[in-house]
């Protein structure tokens, strides 16, 4: 660096944040919509580029018949995904270093491709030099409208079961 310190407050000081960085968990795949590893490594890099970013570079791999991973280095930043077929489990990652870059349009493109019942997303501010509040991820979980009946239909049950054994 030629011996020139600069001091990291005058640094950071104008930068409200420097990138977006989301999670999503998707339980309970359906076992249909999940891909061989040549389909795979063929139909995510689309889903990518059809979002609007650009590929610099990509790995997929079969870590065992059970785990699919993709790693894709992104001129926006980038992308990993990890697939467990006998799990029904996905999860994916995208870190942007744009504050304005928008992933969701990807991340609905994957939820429909991989069908899940239920979304885990988390959203994170990277680089975020605000106030402690500021830093706290937000969460969103969806639940598919099936399992949201399941799920309810289950809680009556074990309600009116209760209810059954307190009048005993």
């Amino acid at each position: 660096m030629n011996g020139v310190t600069i001091p990291l407050k005058e640094l950071v000081q104008p930068l409200n944040i420097i990138a977006r960085h989301l999670t999503t968990d998707m339980y309970n795949c359906k076992p249909s919509h999940l891909p061989e590893a040549e389909d795979f490594q063929a139909e995510l890099p689309e889903l990518i580029q059809a979002a609007g970013f650009h590929i610099l570079t990509k790995e997929a791999y079969a870590i065992n018949k059970d785990h699919l991973a993709m790693a894709m280095l992104l001129h926006e930043g980038h992308f990993t995904v990890h697939i467990y077929t006998t799990l029904r489990y996905v999860a994916a990652d995208m870190f942007l270093c744009e504050k304005d870059a928008a992933p969701e349009l990807l991340f609905k493109s994957l939820r429909d491709l991989f069908k899940p019942e239920k979304t885990k997303t988390t959203y994170l501010k990277r680089g975020d030099f605000g106030t402690v509040k500021d830093m706290k991820p937000r969460i969103k979980t969806k639940v598919a409208p099936l399992r949201r009946i399941h799920n309810t239909g289950a809680r009556v049950i074990r309600l009116l079961a209760h209810q059954h054994h307190s009048v005993d």
